[in-house]
């Protein structure tokens, strides 16, 4: 169990390039209606690739930062909690210990992990560092979705803690492993589809590749995604 830390934020427009982003959050310092589409007040520019029903609600482990301050010394005072654009901050989850289809308990709230978070070109804008997205699509540090079974009045300081964990559940760190690996085994992505509460962006996605691995075989394998591939 864990306190949190939640951010939501509206728009800011990036000018050179025609486009806004919600990356820029602040600390909720109140109580906040969470419902389906995540935290009121709460706004994504690209619904194409951050929010939504299972989108709602984006979770950053605040040890990742420290990961990135490694690499990225310059920038290390920027690094810090809701920097990235999370919606929860909270201590002792991470990729490697939170699963796809776990359901969580925020307060009276509860919600279930439905994907990692594929990096993109406005982290590097955020940080005015080249490399910090393609850095994080390395390492795994992606962060993960989650979609609100049951919304709430939600509030800083209240417990996260996990409530279910299906049997077949296959950690964020494995589906980043198998997704980048640049042919993964198709009984490794077999695995990845069977994973309970996956987004079904994600399914198609690893369903689509399976089925060429199968069709190919023996075959060069297709490029691996690149980091900013974006299975939404």
């Amino acid at each position: 169990m864990s306190e949190v830390l939640l951010f939501a934020g509206g728009l800011t427009r990036i000018d050179e390039h025609g486009q806004s982003t919600g990356i820029w959050k602040s600390p909720c310092t109140a109580g906040v209606e969470l419902g389906p589409m995540g935290l009121a007040g709460d706004v994504q520019a690209d619904r194409r690739v951050h929010g939504g029903v299972d989108k709602a609600l984006h979770q950053y482990a605040p040890e990742n930062y420290r990961r990135l301050a490694e690499r990225f010394p310059a920038i290390a005072a920027q690094l810090l909690p809701g920097s990235i654009g999370e919606n929860i901050s909270a201590s002792g989850f991470d990729e490697n210990n939170v699963c796809i289809g776990d359901v969580f308990g925020l307060g009276q709230a509860r919600l279930q992990v439905s994907q990692p978070r594929s990096p993109c070109w406005k982290i590097d804008h955020r940080y005015a560092t080249d490399g910090v997205a393609k850095t994080i699509g390395e390492l795994g540090l992606t962060g993960w979705y989650y979609r609100v079974l049951e919304g709430a009045v939600v509030s800083s300081g209240e417990p996260l803690q996990m409530l279910e964990r299906a049997p077949a559940a296959v950690s964020l760190a494995e589906l980043w492993q198998v997704w980048r690996a640049h042919r993964p085994e198709p009984a490794a992505l077999q695995r990845l589809l069977a994973a309970p509460g996956l987004n079904s962006s994600w399914q198609k996605k690893l369903a689509d590749r399976l089925q060429w691995l199968r069709a190919n075989a023996g075959a060069s394998a297709p490029a691996r995604p690149p980091f900013h591939s974006r299975p939404d």
